[in-house]
C-alpha cells in the first residue's frame, strides 16, 4: 500500500529556517507531480511549492524567494527548505504526490501533516 510519511516540522524563531521531507513508500510505478500544501487555523489549504517528474517548479507568491520545493526520483523524496519564516507561516504542512501504484490507478495520495510553528 502506498503512502506518504513526513517529517521535519517543528517550532522556530522568526528568521529561522525549517526543511520538511516526505518519503513515498509502497508499490510505486512513477510519481508525478509533487507538492506542499499548508492550512492555517481557520483558513482553507493553500498550495505552497509544486514540483513536476521532469523539476519544474511553482511557488505561492508568499513564499517565493524564501522557500524552496526539491525531489529525489531514487529515494521518492520530496523536500522542502523554508528559510526567512515568518509568523504567518505557521501552519500544519502537508506533503501531496500523484501516484501511479504498481498494480493500480494513478490517485492522488497526501501526507498526515506536519506542524511548523514560526514564534515572533
Amino acid at each position: 500500500q502506498v503512502q506518504l510519511v513526513e517529517s521535519g516540522g517543528g517550532l522556530v524563531q522568526a528568521g529561522g529556517s525549517l526543511r520538511l521531507s516526505c518519503a513515498a513508500s509502497g508499490s510505486i510505478f512513477s510519481i508525478d507531480t509533487m507538492a506542499w500544501y499548508r492550512q492555517a487555523p481557520g483558513k482553507q489549504r493553500e498550495l505552497v511549492a509544486r514540483i513536476a517528474s521532469g523539476g519544474s517548479t511553482n511557488y505561492a507568491d508568499s513564499v517565493k524567494g524564501r522557500f524552496t520545493i526539491s525531489r529525489d526520483n531514487v529515494k521518492n523524496t520530496e523536500y522542502l527548505q523554508m528559510n526567512s519564516l515568518k509568523p504567518e507561516d505557521t501552519a500544519v504542512y502537508y506533503c501531496y504526490a500523484r501516484i501511479t501504484p504498481r498494480s493500480s490507478y494513478v490517485r492522488d495520495y497526501w501526507g498526515q501533516g506536519t506542524q511548523v510553528t514560526v514564534s515572533s
